[in-house]
């Protein structure tokens, strides 16, 4: 196909495509889904090799939103019938982090609802980054706390921070339909203080919301724009409870397909499968490795993912390997220029600062903080095998397996 051949050369050569040929590859045929999948591949691994990075999410506080964002189970009144708790301590959130290390994360990232932090709380999650940083050598830590106000991104990087995390989730034109509360100007803010900090900036999407194809392309040419150094791609996971709990209009092949217009828009930066991909990707996950490079290890904010063990594996029969700490995630040239950015910022006392961490509201995980060995973590429960595609805006609450291990509960976590 003269498209894809076309998108393969520019995604070596790190050209953006057009609009047009974006939405052709969301408009291509389930007959030549294998095609864009495999043509896609070959941009991922020209970048990034076989590798695939861990992440592991920690929900340092959880629900009590005062925000009303649709797709989130944490949003101002909610009925979904999550964990609800306050701030984690330092020792807690360190001991959960440790669960994720031991089980091959090579990232840790700290995850609290709200608004956005206020100058304590900005405190309170500096204590943490050093407290992780002290127990696990080497691990990587992002941070996702909402809209950040003036000097707060320079002091979670003079804390230890590498990156900061916040999505732009869906289209300028559609945002605020999905969101009332705050705008999409105020989270391009948000990244663009985060890169001016010298923290490498992670912002990525949801999809799934009933947005269109314009709405998906418009979505990651901003971010392309934005040129964070990581993009998580997040699968809306229909709560009950929530508004948005009806949008049940994703199917493998849709997934897939979207996963690999963000690789030829986004080619030399660290794609990230996150949350809803057991549900809406399901079987089909393994495939998925062939466009993403990154992938959230165990459970998300409020709902549970597959067993740690069960991602390990799917890792390995796909023909991918883990991605060690010493190893460089970025390409050199990425690596080369973040390296530089950050130089340019002064010392911060942090480690080797790469790609963010990708959180939706509703999406990501929070962990027991009480750290297992990876052996054991590996045997935690997987939520039950999703029945076959259902019908556009058919309610699936089975498929939702709400989170009650981890981080605020008595349970191991799923790592």
């Amino acid at each position: 196909m003269d498209l894809l051949n076309t998108l393969v050369d520019k995604g070596l050569r790190r050209e953006l495509p057009t609009r047009e040929e974006a939405l052709a590859v969301l408009a291509t045929s389930d007959d030549e889904l294998l095609d864009v999948v495999a043509a896609a591949g070959k941009v991922r691994r020209q970048w990034f090799g076989r590798r695939v990075k861990l992440n592991y999410l920690v929900n340092l506080k959880s629900g009590l939103c005062p925000e009303d964002c649709s797709y989130c189970s944490q949003r101002l009144g909610s009925k979904a019938e999550i964990l609800k708790y306050t701030w984690l301590k330092p020792e807690e959130a360190s001991q959960a982090a440790a669960a994720g290390v031991a089980g091959g994360a090579k990232r840790v990232c700290l995850v609290a609802s709200g608004r956005g932090p206020t100058d304590r709380d900005v405190e309170r999650v500096g204590k943490t980054i050093e407290a992780i940083k002290e127990q696990n050598e080497g691990v990587e830590v992002c941070a996702c706390l909402g809209l950040l106000s003036d000097g707060q991104a320079e002091r979670l990087k003079d804390a230890g921070a590498d990156a900061y995390n916040h999505n732009l989730n869906t289209s300028e034109a559609t945002y605020g339909q999905i969101t009332k509360t705050h705008t999409y100007a105020d989270r391009v803010d948000t990244v663009q203080k985060a890169h001016a900090a010298g923290l490498s900036a992670c912002s990525g999407l949801i999809a799934g919301m009933g947005e269109s194809d314009e709405d998906l392309v418009d979505v990651v040419f901003s971010l392309r724009g934005l040129d964070p150094d990581s993009v998580p791609v997040n699968f809306l996971i229909p709560f009950e409870g929530t508004p948005l709990a009806k949008e049940w209009n994703l199917t493998p092949q849709r997934c897939l397909r979207i996963l690999a217009m963000v690789r030829f828009v986004c080619p030399d930066i660290e794609v990230r499968l996150a949350g809803g991909r057991e549900v809406h990707l399901r079987t089909m996950q393994p495939l998925a490795l062939q466009l993403v490079n990154s992938i959230f290890l165990g459970d998300y904010l409020t709902s549970e993912g597959q067993a740690g063990q069960a991602d390990l594996d799917m890792i390995a029969d796909a023909g991918f390997e883990v991605e060690g700490a010493g190893t460089t995630t970025l390409p050199a040239h990425r690596a080369d220029a973040m390296a530089a950015a950050a130089a340019s910022h002064g010392p911060c006392g942090s480690s080797a600062a790469e790609a963010g961490c990708g959180s939706a509201c509703g999406g990501c995980s929070g962990h027991e903080p009480e750290a297992v060995p990876a052996q054991a973590a590996a045997q935690a429960s997987v939520q039950a095998p999703a029945p076959a595609q259902a019908s556009a805006g058919e309610v699936r609450p089975g498929l939702v397996a709400v989170r009650r291990r981890g981080a605020g509960t008595d349970l191991a976590p799923n790592a």
